[in-house]
């Protein structure tokens, strides 16, 4: 079984992000993987870790029924997949994103106070969003 579970880890905005502060994906009328991971991370903090958050937001892409949902997730994390360092949030809005001891999940717009906290915190282990381009 494969995770994507970072802890105690601070994940920081691409270096090459366009942005200067977190800005919430917009909302359309198909939710985008950007405005679902926004939604279950803004009014869940540090109640999802980034395995729950990646497979929620992939079965609701899938319509994924809630009786298959078990053997889906086995199936889903038998191989790798691109963790939140990857996400939108933390690439294209502006994000970053908290992964406390538990390996549950927080967002906090890279404009904040706690970003700059978490950002020099020497016990909190800090990795760069995935840049967008090269």
């Amino acid at each position: 079984m494969h995770t994507t579970n970072y802890f105690d880890t601070f994940i920081e905005v691409a270096s090459d992000t366009k942005v200067a502060q977190g800005n919430p994906p917009p909302p359309k009328a198909k939710k985008t993987v950007a405005r679902l991971q926004y939604e279950l991370i803004s009014e869940n903090p540090y109640q999802y870790s980034s395995d729950d958050i990646l497979f929620r937001v992939h079965t609701e892409k899938n319509d994924t029924p809630s009786d298959k949902q078990e053997q889906a997730r086995i199936l889903f994390f038998s191989k790798g997949q691109p963790c939140l360092r990857t996400s939108p949030l933390a690439k294209i809005y502006g994000f970053g994103i908290h992964c406390d001891s538990e390996g549950k999940v927080a967002l906090y717009g890279m404009e904040t106070e706690e970003y700059k906290i978490f950002l020099a915190d020497a016990k909190i282990k800090k990795v760069k969003a995935m840049r967008s381009g090269r």
